[in-house]
């Protein structure tokens, strides 16, 4: 067949198919919405077709209220721990305490105790006996990912699992087991009753600590003494309630264990609960609409917060172009934010109850004699610091912030703590370097920080310090939180970074619980230890020093309060010089005119107070 031929075959068929088209019958109008069965003649054959209409055009419905979303940052790396029981950094109690509630909680304006889950409380005759009593509506409640939404937790009958006495009871026991191993127990067995025997194995009962419920709304707490700080010990973060049957599993959830504070499993009860944490990334908070809110904590209105792990610079940055709505800006744009327009008129000052300081390793020479720790002291010009690199704070001659219960003011003591005297350092460390034979350039002397563009600044600025003043050559090192957090529990540099804000605002928790024998940073500055009596180690004045906290801790006069801590702030800083007091934190935050604070003095804030309005 030729290709001519071929073409006139295919056009007759064409014709032909057309023609058999145009003879069948129309298909029936779809009037409906539903799918319809109609029959068509192909190609001679009867055949049903399942037709589906054309879906109707959406109409959208108005737009509903937009989410209220606080976005916030934090420093590089990763949050250490949201376990209840583990916890023990600024950001990690932060969310735990937005998350959860305590019997008290600590009012961010006035620094105040304040009732939270409890409703009210006696004190017994002894005065160390505490019975509180619970609310009784306040749910434990996850986020569900496939909803999108906040639900309540079940038990293994169907009923939402409420917060109970037994929960505190619980977390006091699991706080206090050495398993656990808490970095708080310390202070949880300053705190209550029967905690440092249980939590050191001399006895395995935990039903010895005195904690117990009453009933499922009662709860009775025995505390160490009758302190005048009590109630603020019974709000900290480390007893608020826990989730035994996620942590260790019952008849119908299976065990968690650490894994309970992951997304997906975590649960909670406060303002706000986890929705998401991406590890060295990001964190997000989602409002809780189970909690019946009360005037100390009331219901949130901010929908989410959420937090991202970048520093200064990059956070700056995503400020400027809307992408933040709080940020610590960098030290080192102090001058451009404050010339600024527009930013300088979004600038917050914040008064944070904390300090800023360095800790001596009292065990690695040369920070080992302490005429080298307070020479290295001294030679440090604090208001140049504050002038030329923080650009806040305000300088800080002893440890304890003067803002706390019971601490020593500047007004009331001019003269306490260390100053700044470039001869008299010169003249300790030439002592020192006379009578070991070295000469300063013989020192090598290594300064560990934790990675901040503001920490290094600091570091710098000291660093030089040291060098003019005293002709030391002093090495930096940093590392990211984590590592340099168990590095410096190895003791095997000489200096490191510290900072403490109080866990409650009482001279209490900066000197006694910072520095006594298992204080948070006694393994750190191996103080108890400096001289060796007999086969056993001990240090007269350090036993001076403790002896004067017990005393405080009971002593009513407010004058006579603050006299014995300032005679234990002279052993720590001066005599012993076992740490470098740097400046207590004040600074500034930019803040969008659209996000509505209350500002803190704690160092925490209360998220459930905030608000964002339109804009």
């Amino acid at each position: 067949m030729t290709r001519k031929q071929l073409w006139t075959v295919i056009s007759l068929l064409l014709a032909a198919s057309m023609l058999l088209t145009a003879c069948q019958p129309a298909p029936t109008p779809i009037t409906t919405s539903e799918p319809q069965i109609i029959t068509q003649i192909v190609e001679g054959t009867p055949r049903e077709i399942i037709v589906t209409p054309e879906a109707p055009a959406v109409t959208e419905e108005p737009a509903g209220p937009q989410k209220k979303v606080l976005r916030l940052h934090w420093l590089t790396g990763d949050i250490p721990s949201l376990d209840t029981a583990l916890a023990w950094d600024v950001i990690s109690i932060q969310i735990i305490d937005t998350a959860t509630v305590g019997l008290t909680r600590q009012n961010e304006q006035t620094g105040e105790v304040e009732l939270a889950m409890a409703t009210d409380y006696e004190v017994a005759d002894d005065g160390v006996t505490y019975t509180f009593h619970l609310r009784d509506d306040v749910p434990w409640v996850k986020y569900d990912k496939i909803s999108d939404s906040v639900v309540q937790v079940m038990d293994c009958e169907g009923n939402p699992r409420m917060v109970t006495a037994h929960d505190f009871v619980y977390a006091i026991h699991r706080t206090a087991n050495p398993d656990t191993a808490a970095d708080y127990a310390y202070v949880l067995g300053m705190a209550v009753k029967g905690v440092n025997e249980y939590n050191s194995g001399e006895v395995d009962d935990p039903e010895t600590i005195g904690a117990r419920a009453l009933d499922d709304y009662t709860l009775e707490i025995t505390f160490v003494e009758p302190a005048v700080y009590n109630l603020n010990l019974a709000g900290l973060w480390f007893m608020h309630a826990m989730p035994s049957w996620l942590i260790e599993g019952d008849d119908c959830t299976n065990a968690a264990g650490g894994r309970w504070v992951e997304t997906g499993f975590y649960q909670g009860y406060g303002p706000y609960t986890l929705k998401e944490w991406i590890h060295d990334a990001e964190l997000t908070l989602i409002k809780n609409p189970f909690w019946p809110g009360n005037d100390v904590v009331p219901s949130p209105k901010i929908d989410e917060i959420n937090w991202r792990f970048i520093d200064g610079t990059a956070a700056m940055n995503e400020y400027e172009v809307d992408n933040m709505d709080v940020v610590s800006f960098p030290s080192n744009q102090y001058d451009r934010v404050h010339s600024d327009p527009e930013l300088s008129q979004q600038i917050s000052p914040t008064f944070t109850l904390g300090t800023e300081f360095y800790a001596f390793n009292t065990q690695l020479a040369p920070t080992n004699d302490v005429r080298v720790r307070r020479a290295l002291s001294m030679a440090i010009d604090r208001a140049a610091l504050i002038e030329n690199v923080t650009k806040s704070g305000t300088e800080a001659h002893w440890f304890v912030h003067p803002g706390v219960a019971g601490a020593p003011k500047p007004e009331t003591h001019p003269d306490l703590g260390i100053q700044y005297d470039p001869e008299g350092a010169k003249a300790l460390m030439d002592e020192y370097l006379a009578e070991t034979g070295q000469n300063a350039a013989d020192l090598a002397i290594v300064l560990m920080f934790n990675t901040s563009e503001g920490h290094r600044r600091n570091a710098e600025a000291i660093q030089q310090m040291w060098a003019e003043t005293l002709g030391v050559t002093v090495t930096l090192v940093n590392q990211e939180f984590a590592v340099f957090r168990a590095t410096r529990r190895e003791g095997a540099e000489h200096i490191y970074r510290g900072s403490w804000v109080q866990d409650y605002p009482d001279a209490n928790n900066f000197l006694f619980e910072v520095f006594s024998s298992g204080g948070a940073y006694q393994d750190v500055v191996n103080w108890p230890f400096d001289e060796k009596v007999g086969t056993s180690y001990n240090n007269p004045l350090y036993d001076e020093f403790v002896s004067l906290l017990e005393q405080a801790a009971v002593e009513t006069d407010p004058v006579a309060r603050a006299d014995l801590y300032a005679q234990a702030e002279h052993i720590l800083v001066v005599e012993e010089a076992v740490v470098a007091p740097l400046y207590w934190y004040s600074g500034e935050v930019l803040i969008k005119p659209w996000v509505v604070d209350t500002p803190s003095i704690t160092g925490y804030d209360r998220f459930e107070k905030w608000d964002i309005l339109d804009h």
